[in-house]
């Protein structure tokens, strides 16, 4: 296993230091903010490891209250807030210099047999057609990308224009309209662990939703125009999956107002099959001319 794997897995194994609690930690403590991805990857291992096995994660809800501190613990407590029958209900609070930074509830369903639909896969290029983001990235930029970005363990294959590449290419303005697909896996082989997985999809998640309401409006967090953040994020998990197989990430922005942006998404195995919705409005606040 990679290094750079290695490091993820490690950051989504909380320590437990009491009954119901649990402490994270941050990769870099360079970064000004905590990745929002990561905080609901730990709060979300936080509670499936106080759930049994049999029922797994098929909901989440969660808000970012406060931003987080790379340079401290992250302390998780979990509120066994109700055990059903089939069912286990549990409230998360991200918890940093004694305030609450991030809140989720996530719902845990024992599978049972019922009706069944599904959307299609949109048709799109498949991931061997495409460059990984980050190689478009580094020429985009025209520079070296960091360690982080150079060597993630999470391979992310765009089928659009990336917003830097509408940012330094205005022939590429416009492109970017009819949704954001992105083709994504670890890269390497991962445990069977079911949780894990759900867990590494909601890290991912994060990653590029609120770039699907830029490319809208043909801006780049790369203008220095533009301040985000998430501020909710809600996830459904349909069906099992491995997210160290191909999964497109299907995503579309229906409206930005009020200094916020809606994304959601679909995420399709390699064969079609719809695994995961989501769902999250960022602040999308501009502070600058987009197109000087």
């Amino acid at each position: 296993m990679s290094e750079a794997l290695d490091q993820l897995l490690d950051l989504l194994d909380l320590e437990q230091i009491e009954v119901n609690i649990f402490r994270g930690r941050s990769p870099d403590e360079t970064v000004q903010r905590v990745f929002g991805g990561q905080v609901a990857g730990q709060a979300l291992v936080a509670a499936g490891r106080t759930v049994p096995e049999d029922r797994p994660v098929h909901s989440l809800h969660a808000y970012f209250i406060r931003p987080g501190d790379p340079s401290v613990p992250l302390i998780y407590t979990v509120d066994r807030m109700r055990d059903g029958r089939t069912f286990a209900t549990r409230r998360v609070t991200a918890i940093q210099h004694g305030k609450p930074i991030f809140a989720l509830s996530a719902s845990f369903h024992h599978p049972e047999a019922g009706l069944e639909h599904a959307d299609p896969m949109p048709a799109v290029p498949s991931p061997e057609e495409l460059r990984p983001n980050a190689e478009r990235l580094a020429e985009a930029l025209g520079t070296p990308l960091p360690p982080f970005v150079r060597d993630s363990p999470i391979d992310l294959r765009s089928v659009g224009p990336l917003s830097a590449e509408v940012s330094r290419d205005p022939s590429l303005r416009g492109q970017g309209k009819h949704g954001n697909f992105v083709w994504l896996r670890m890269t390497e082989k991962l445990p069977d662990d079911p949780l894990l997985h759900v867990c590494l999809m909601t890290y991912v998640s994060d990653l590029t939703l609120l770039e699907t309401v830029l490319l809208e409006h043909d801006v780049s967090w790369l203008d220095g125009t533009i301040a985000s953040a998430s501020l909710d994020h809600a996830m459904w998990f349909h069906r099992p999956f491995r997210a160290d197989s191909w999964l497109l990430y299907a995503q579309e922005s229906p409206i930005a107002a009020a200094g916020r942006g809606l994304a959601r998404g679909q995420v399709f195995t390699a064969e079609g099959e719809l695994v995961v919705s989501v769902v999250q409005e960022g602040l999308i606040r501009i502070t600058g001319n987009p197109h000087p």
